[in-house]
């Protein structure tokens, strides 16, 4: 079964909107490592609509003046790219197709399918969705150290708690961090009580 990864730049505080206007200053080689890493190591991305929108805005236009972001673009247009929204779209960008269907459904099919892993980038109502479905394996979030006290959050409100476990943790130098999570089980139930006994001089 493939293996759905979703990549985000988040603030300390949790917000995941608009990080064009503070995520820059952070961008070094080492997150640019770690996005191609998943991103761009990917043979399928899946994309809400208004990510797409951007990246098909972008990517392109970088691909055809051979920067040096030009070997990325290109990995991006030669992976398929499916787009997840509820309008009809038509698309420009080369590999691109629209998600059929229900979301859960038609993601539960392409886990299915033969092919290498599924990159999700952006694009947190369709993360939200496949969190709340069970239906993604990695969480990839790169941790910039700034508070932006304004935007769209990456957890909202509303629903149960989400468990999940740390599997792997990278500290940039410029203080971002790398951190992969997958689902885990319930933790339990435990209190105050339960947790003294783990404090220094408790005698346990």
């Amino acid at each position: 079964m493939r293996k759905i990864t979703a990549g985000l730049f988040i603030s300390l505080d949790g917000v995941v909107e608009a990080p064009d206007e503070w995520h820059f200053p952070y961008f070094n080689d080492e997150m640019g490592a770690a996005v191609d890493a998943t991103l761009g190591a990917a043979g399928t991305v899946l994309l809400g609509r208004r990510t797409y929108d951007s990246f098909a805005g972008a990517w392109p236009e970088r691909e055809a003046a051979g920067g040096e972001d030009a070997p990325f673009a290109k990995k991006l247009g030669d992976a398929r790219k499916i787009v997840v929204s509820k309008q009809r779209l038509g698309f420009t960008w080369r590999n691109s197709e629209q998600l059929d269907g229900d979301l859960a459904t038609a993601v539960a099919a392409l886990k299915n399918e033969p092919g290498g892993d599924i990159a999700l980038s952006g694009s947190v109502s369709v993360v939200r969705q496949l969190l709340a479905a069970g239906l993604l394996d990695e969480l990839n979030l790169l941790v910039h150290p700034i508070a932006v006290r304004k935007g769209m959050r990456l957890f909202d409100e509303d629903g149960p708690a989400i468990p999940l476990r740390l599997v792997s943790s990278e500290a940039f130098r410029t203080g971002a961090l790398n951190l992969r999570y997958a689902p885990a089980g319930s933790p339990g139930d435990a209190g105050y009580d339960d947790a003294k006994t783990h404090l220094p001089g408790s005698g346990r």
